[in-house]
C-alpha cells in the first residue's frame, strides 16, 4: 500500500489527542476559517488540528492548525520538540575537531547519513500516489475545497502550498510559499514578494527574454515537505533537500505530466502549468499574517495545464490574521532550526526570538556574549546583513543570562536598560514588502536597540548597578520549604 505521510500524520495526531474531526457541514465561505481561527487562538486543551470532514460542495476533506503548537510542529519536522531542530543541527555543523577516533567515525557517519537523507542524489520513481487521478484535458480548479479566510478577501486563496519553479540559468528548483488567489477554473494569482526566490526566478527569465516559467503548486505530502516550502534558505538551496534531512530519508520525485519538473510522488495534489510574466492581474485584499488587509497589487497569473492526485487526497490549509495563530509555530520551528547558522556568522550570540506580537519582521530579540564596547551596534548590524532577518524592523540586544524567550524578562531589559537618546541606532533600510507603516514599499525605517549593561568605555562613568538576587543557599532551603509547604498543607499551606 503507498505511503500517505499527511494521513499517517493525522493518525498520529488523533491517537495523541492532538486532533478534532468536525463532521457538521460547513462552507469553505469563512465558516472553516472562523472555526480554525477560534483553535489556533485557544487554551491549549482546545488548541487542536481541525479535519473537517463535511465540506460543502466538496468531498475532500479540509485539515487546518497541523502545526498550530509546539507538540505538533516538532511532531511535523519528525523530532519529538522543537529544540531538538536546533541542537540536530548544532551537532552537525560543530566545527570543533574530534576528541579521539571514535568521536572522527562517529561524526563522519552523521554526515554522511545527513548527505543521504538530504537525497543529492534525488530519488526518482515512476509510479506515484500523487498521480492515481490525472486531470489533463478538463483540469478544474473547483474541485479543490479553496478557503475564503476573511470577508473582504479578494477571493479564494490557497494558504499552505510548496509553489516550485527553477532557475531559469541554472535549472536550481526553488520552493516556495507564496499564497495563490483563484480566479478561475484554471488561473490563480501567484503572490511572490520581491524578496522571495519565486520573484528572483522572474527577474531572470525575463532577462532571458522568457515569458513563460514552468511551475507546480504541490498540496499536503510529507509535513516536512510543506513546511520547508517557508524556511528562508539561501538561494539556490533546494528546499526538499532540508525536508529529506529532517525526515531521515530522501524526498522521493516523479515527473510531472505536463511541465518539464518534479514533484514529491507521495504529495496529496499537484498543480501543474505555468506562470505567465505577459498576464499580470490585480491579486488581493488578503487579510494577512500581520493582522491587517493586504492592498489589491499586480501579480503574474498562474494558468493551469494539468491537476493530479490522490484517490482520497486531504487538502491541507492554514488561516492567518491578528496574532497569535498557527503560523506563529511555523516560525518558531525557522528560530529555532536556524540558530546553529546563525551563530556561525556571529558566535556571540546565545539566542534569539521573534515574538508573536511582532509577526517576524516587526521585533528580534537577541541575547549576547558582551565582550568588548559597541559589540550590540556590531551584532545589530549583522544582523541586518544576514537572509531575511534585513527585513527586521527593530532588533534588541540584551545580555547573556537575559531569557529571550520570556518576553517579560526581554521587556524589562529592554525598557530599563536604555538611555533613549544614545543606545538607539535608527536607519533605513528593506523591510516587508508586506510592512504597511512604511511610507515607501519595502524600504523603511529600522530601529536597533542596545539593552546590554553599559560599559564605560561606552561612556558610561555611573557604576553599572547589579541585578538584585537572592542567596543561592536560602534559595535552595525556601525551595524545599515551599515544596513542602503546599503539599502538606494544601492551599492554605498549613
Amino acid at each position: 500500500m503507498a505511503r500517505h505521510p499527511l494521513r499517517d500524520f493525522v493518525a498520529r495526531l488523533e491517537a495523541a489527542g492532538e486532533l478534532r474531526r468536525i463532521e457538521q457541514p460547513l462552507s469553505t465561505e469563512l465558516e472553516i476559517a472562523e472555526l480554525s481561527r477560534r483553535a489556533m487562538q485557544a487554551e491549549p486543551a482546545r488548541n487542536k488540528a481541525l479535519l473537517f470532514t463535511n465540506v460543502r460542495g466538496h468531498s475532500m476533506p479540509v485539515l487546518t492548525n497541523l502545526f498550530g503548537s509546539a507538540r505538533r510542529m516538532a511532531w511535523a519536522l519528525h523530532v519529538e520538540e522543537l529544540e531538538a531542530l536546533r541542537r540536530n543541527l548544532a551537532a552537525l555543523l560543530d566545527t570543533r575537531p574530534p576528541g579521539d577516533l571514535r568521536s572522527a567515525l562517529k561524526r563522519g557517519a552523521e554526515l554522511a547519513s545527513a548527505m543521504r537523507a538530504a537525497g543529492l542524489k534525488p530519488r526518482r520513481v515512476r509510479r506515484a500516489p500523487v498521480q492515481e487521478v490525472i486531470e489533463r484535458e478538463a483540469p478544474s480548479l473547483d474541485a479543490l475545497p479553496i478557503l475564503t479566510t476573511w470577508p473582504l478577501d479578494g477571493g479564494p486563496f490557497i494558504t499552505l502550498p510548496q509553489v516550485i519553479t527553477r532557475n531559469p540559468r541554472t535549472g536550481v528548483r526553488n520552493v516556495g510559499m507564496y499564497r495563490l488567489q483563484k480566479v478561475d477554473e484554471r488561473t490563480l494569482i501567484v503572490h511572490w514578494q520581491r524578496h522571495k526566490g519565486g520573484a528572483e526566478h522572474e527577474r531572470l527569465a525575463r532577462e532571458l527574454g522568457e515569458s513563460r516559467i514552468p511551475a507546480a503548486i504541490v498540496l499536503g505530502g510529507d509535513p516536512a515537505c510543506i513546511w520547508s516550502a517557508s524556511a528562508p534558505l539561501p538561494p539556490d538551496v533546494d528546499e526538499y533537500l532540508l525536508a529529506g534531512w529532517l525526515r531521515g530519508e530522501p524526498v522521493p520525485f516523479v515527473p510531472c505530466v505536463s511541465q518539464p519538473l518534479e514533484v514529491p510522488a507521495e504529495a496529496d495534489v499537484v498543480i501543474e502549468g505555468y506562470v505567465d510574466l505577459t498576464d499580470y492581474r490585480d491579486e488581493g485584499p488578503f487579510g494577512d499574517h500581520t493582522g491587517y488587509y493586504t492592498p489589491v497589487e499586480r501579480f503574474p497569473a498562474f494558468h493551469v495545464t494539468a491537476i493530479t492526485r490522490r484517490r482520497e487526497p486531504i487538502y491541507p490549509a492554514t488561516v492567518v490574521g491578528p496574532p497569535p495563530m498557527e503560523d506563529y509555530w511555523m516560525g518558531k520551528a525557522t528560530e529555532r532550526l536556524f540558530l546553529p547558522l546563525l551563530q556561525l556568522f556571529l558566535p556571540e550570540v546565545v539566542d534569539f526570538s521573534m515574538p508573536a506580537a511582532g509577526v517576524f519582521h516587526n521585533l528580534v530579540l537577541v541575547s549576547i556574549r558582551k565582550r568588548y564596547p559597541g559589540h550590540a551596534r556590531k551584532v545589530i548590524f549583522g544582523l541586518w546583513g544576514l537572509a531575511l532577518l534585513s527585513l527586521a524592523k527593530a532588533i534588541v540586544v540584551v545580555d547573556e543570562w537575559v531569557d529571550v524567550q520570556n518576553p517579560m524578562e526581554a521587556a524589562w531589559q529592554a525598557l530599563g536598560n536604555v538611555d533613549w537618546s544614545r543606545d538607539v541606532v535608527i536607519t533605513e533600510g528593506p523591510v516587508d514588502q508586506l510592512d504597511h507603516a512604511s511610507y515607501r514599499e519595502a524600504f523603511g525605517g529600522k530601529i536597533g536597540v542596545d539593552a546590554t549593561a553599559k560599559w564605560p568605555e561606552e561612556g558610561y562613568t555611573r557604576g553599572w548597578p547589579q541585578v538584585a538576587r537572592m542567596d543561592e543557599a536560602v534559595v535552595e532551603r525556601m525551595a524545599a520549604l515551599w515544596r513542602r509547604l503546599w503539599s502538606e498543607g494544601g492551599e492554605n499551606g498549613r
